[in-house]
């Protein structure tokens, strides 16, 4: 019996991803082995049903631009209009959104979340823009800044409003950035510094980092 449940577990691991399976404990080298095999980031959009496009690469100039990347045309929730980024960084997202944001949201408000409000992806710009530091994951679309959530009643959750509210409010946004760290690389709050006061940055790079 344990050799079939050990089998099985090495299938589960190998197996092609499944967007629409519920994350384990496999999930993290999934997402990891996603980010340098564009092909086969791709398939699993294309088998989970994403509606997406593939963006066409810009070349890095400067350390900026990008390849691999999708252009996310819709999702169960609104992202404002299209959304850019590496195939490598939307995937996490839309795990994050399926299974930690759109859960979290049904236990803590009651309702579904309609809008996952961010401030973009893409931008040619250095770390906190500033000057000398080196580029910003958002430099080569590898990452979003979050900027909080619009449920299906009307409610607005900011996170920089609500993340210091000891209700409702707080304990799902904490709850929502926590839930962050299983899927992306780095993942910054307000807890991080005064520049993320008013967002998560998000981004699909190789470091861990979970503030």
């Amino acid at each position: 019996m344990l050799a079939a449940v050990n089998g099985r577990a090495l299938l589960d691991r190998f197996a092609p991803f499944d967007l629409d399976r519920q994350p384990d404990r496999f999930t993290g080298l999934h997402l990891y082995l996603l980010r340098s095999d564009p092909a086969a980031c791709f398939a699993a959009l294309d088998r989970g049903k994403v509606d997406y496009v593939p963006a066409p690469a810009r070349p890095i100039e400067n350390g900026c631009g990008y390849a691999d990347a999708a252009i996310l045309r819709h999702a169960a929730v609104s992202y404002g209009g299209d959304l850019l980024l590496r195939c490598g960084a939307l995937i996490p997202l839309l795990l994050w959104q399926r299974s930690v944001v759109e859960p979290a949201a049904q236990q803590a408000f009651g309702e579904k979340v309609s809008a996952i409000r961010n401030y973009g992806t893409y931008s040619c710009r250095n770390i906190n823009h500033a000057p000398g530091e080196r580029r910003s994951q958002h430099a080569t679309a590898n990452a979003i800044d979050i900027s909080g959530f619009q449920l299906a009643g009307g409610t607005r959750v900011s996170i920089a409003r609500d993340w210091q509210d000891a209700g409702t409010k707080g304990r799902f946004l904490h709850a929502v950035r926590d839930g962050a760290c299983r899927f992306f690389g780095v993942v910054l709050s307000p807890d991080y510094n005064a520049l993320h006061r008013d967002h998560f940055h998000l981004d699909a790079s190789r470091w861990q980092v979970c503030r």
